[in-house]
């Protein structure tokens, strides 16, 4: 079966119950976090894939590493 890995960085690791997962191969970003699993992930994540920036119609291919960051802030 294709996988690929996503990490949870942040507030996001307790928020979605783990830092690191495999998940079978979705065809875009957007069908990977429609799975129930990252139901509580907020809509203002920062997502990568491969370590580049990426948004919900990337497709995903196996062996692919998806990074869901919170939103950085500064003051």
């Amino acid at each position: 079966m294709c996988m690929i890995t996503v990490k949870c960085f942040a507030r996001y690791r307790a928020l979605l119950g783990f830092s690191e997962t495999e998940r079978p191969v979705a065809r875009t970003l957007g069908d990977l976090l429609a799975d129930p699993c990252f139901a509580d992930l907020p809509k203002d994540a920062l997502l990568a894939v491969n370590q580049s920036f990426a948004d919900r119609a990337t497709p995903l291919a196996d062996g692919d590493e998806v990074a869901l960051m919170p939103p950085v802030s500064g003051g």
